[in-house]
């Protein structure tokens, strides 16, 4: 038998404290939305959220969990706790936003150890002191947390250059379902001891365990970075692409963007492809200028960003509604962001054919050229077309080898059966997924069912 809402934050606040334990509905509005978000429609509401502020009471809270066999839905600051599958049933929140400590910085190694909890622009801001970065640019980056960005693999366009998080990851210390602590990995680069539990916990979405403290491998800041932006024709961007993939040229990112991402951004009224260059600045002035070349040969405009910061920004405003998704008015957001993977040769086309099937609304789709994934953002989530839209977009990429995945919608979309050859995840690797989460936590207690959407 369920113990009741008042029962469980009386539980929690003798194990915590009054300042740890916060009722669900006393939370403020755009977080409590965030987790209703998180949920299935018919699940019912958690009791409270609870902010453990060390490693061991963090353990014996969900050890306490464990025992009355609660089910427990793990966050940092949820600025991303509604992306991918909804969760059946949370007894409880566990966020890590207050293990906020930077543990040990190592600048001659080039390693930082730090809590789940810290901040993404926080620790880049440390770092930089010491003029060094965490090669990671995930959405939601004022708020977002490290543990957050781990538990959902979000790694964004550098990774064009120095690969995922999973590659960034050294060591973990995460907190089983049953409350024990597990520690993986280590604070060195050079280390191969023991199982590679970060690339397993990397994407797992908060079913496998919940972070603590996580190792990273830095990079030095570069002394310039400048954008190069060019727009026309998708044949030319094509060829263009492909020239600079077998060049000696080294972009930190290069994506390509639709005709609708150009032209919000003020850039033009064609594809585009913004390719980032970061090094010394003789360097990045040679290569920007090589890139301007092989573009004009290609009859291409071209045009050079010095304001990184607000190109980056505007980017992720209009793909992420950063600015509205934190506000007050963030229950009014109804667009639908998809995370989708395709072939190289296939992207050109894959822009040029949704343009066709998002004619009659408003879409932003930016593509990693490097990795090939990239992120689709289509406005008015309400209209149920969009299902039979997105599937369309889906059967495109899995014809070059791909997928499309969904991470934001409204809840009663994502709940559809309907549309479950839509939301769900169909890849091969499932039964594998669903075998490592019972060994994990057999008794399903962590993010319950998320991967079964």
């Amino acid at each position: 038998m369920r113990l009741t809402d008042n029962q469980l934050v009386v539980l929690f606040t003798e194990l915590l404290g009054d300042d740890r334990v916060i009722a669900f509905d006393s939370l403020k509005s755009h977080v409590h939305q965030r987790i209703v978000q998180s949920l299935t429609p018919d699940s019912l509401s958690p009791a409270c959220v609870i902010y453990p502020q060390s490693i061991n009471e963090l353990a014996k809270a969900i050890a306490l969990a464990y025992e009355h066999r609660l089910r427990v839905l793990p966050c940092g600051n949820a600025t991303k706790l509604d992306w991918g599958g909804l969760v059946s049933r949370a007894d409880v929140v566990v966020s890590t936003s207050r293990l906020n400590q930077i543990i040990e910085h190592c600048v001659g190694d080039l390693t930082v150890t730090v809590q789940a909890g810290v901040k993404y622009q926080d620790l880049q801001a440390v770092l930089a002191e010491k003029g060094q970065f965490l090669a990671i640019d995930p959405p939601y980056s004022p708020d977002a947390t490290i543990g957050g960005i781990l538990a959902t693999g979000s790694a964004g366009s550098l990774r064009h250059r120095y690969n995922s998080v999973r590659d960034m990851c050294l060591g973990i210390e995460f907190v089983r379902s049953d409350g024990e602590v597990v520690k993986a990995g280590g604070r060195v680069v050079k280390n191969v001891a023991g199982y590679d539990l970060m690339k397993l916990l990397t994407g797992s979405y908060g079913t496998l365990g919940i972070a603590s403290t996580i190792t990273f491998r830095l990079y030095p800041l570069p002394e310039f970075t400048q954008i190069v932006v060019v727009t026309g024709a998708s044949e030319a961007i094509a060829q263009l692409q492909q020239q600079i993939s077998k060049s000696v040229l080294t972009p930190t990112a290069c994506d390509l963007l639709s005709a609708s991402a150009i032209l919000k951004l003020g850039l033009g009224e064609d594809i585009g492809l913004a390719i980032q260059f970061s090094s010394l600045k003789v360097s990045v002035i040679e290569q920007c200028d090589r890139v301007a070349a092989l573009a004009k040969e290609l009859n291409l405009q071209v045009q050079m960003i010095d304001q990184v910061q607000d190109f980056w920004r505007s980017l992720e405003n209009l793909l992420w509604q950063s600015e509205l998704r934190n506000s007050e008015q963030s229950s009014i957001i109804q667009s639908i962001v998809c995370k989708l993977g395709i072939l190289s040769s296939g992207s050109t086309a894959l822009i040029q054919q949704c343009e066709q099937i998002f004619s009659t609304q408003s879409y932003f789709l930016q593509i990693h050229a490097g990795s090939g994934l990239g992120i689709l953002q289509v406005e008015d989530g309400q209209n149920l077309e969009i299902a039979n839209q997105l599937a369309k977009v889906r059967s495109i990429t899995e014809s070059h080898s791909g997928f499309l995945t969904i991470l934001e919608a409204p809840q009663d979309l994502k709940f559809n059966s309907i549309l479950g050859n839509v939301w769900g995840y169909t890849g091969n690797a499932r039964d594998l997924m669903m075998k490592i989460q019972q060994q994990f936590d057999p008794r399903g207690l962590l993010s319950c069912d998320r991967l079964n959407c």
